[in-house]
């Protein structure tokens, strides 16, 4: 399962069709929040993760996962060139 959070809907969508297109099941959540009161599959996953979301950023959100004890591989994008 691949968890996209990203606060651009259109990001969201284009990311989740490109991995249906490859077979890979994903979900979408738009803020961190969001991703964390979700009930989650027990089942290998990964998290495709905005560095720049408002409220509690990507790096931020990295940090506070590793403090919860919830281990999951990371992908960090964003759309700013700094």
């Amino acid at each position: 399962m691949i968890y996209v959070v990203d606060d651009d809907a259109s990001v969201r969508d284009a990311l989740r069709n490109l991995f249906a297109s490859m077979g890979l099941s994903s979900t979408g959540f738009g803020s961190t929040e969001d991703f964390l009161s979700a009930r989650r599959a027990e089942v290998p996953s990964c998290l495709v993760l905005d560095i720049r979301l408002p409220g509690v950023g990507g790096l931020e959100f990295q940090e506070d996962l590793a403090r919860r004890g919830l281990r999951i591989p990371i992908v960090f994008i964003t759309a700013h060139g700094d």
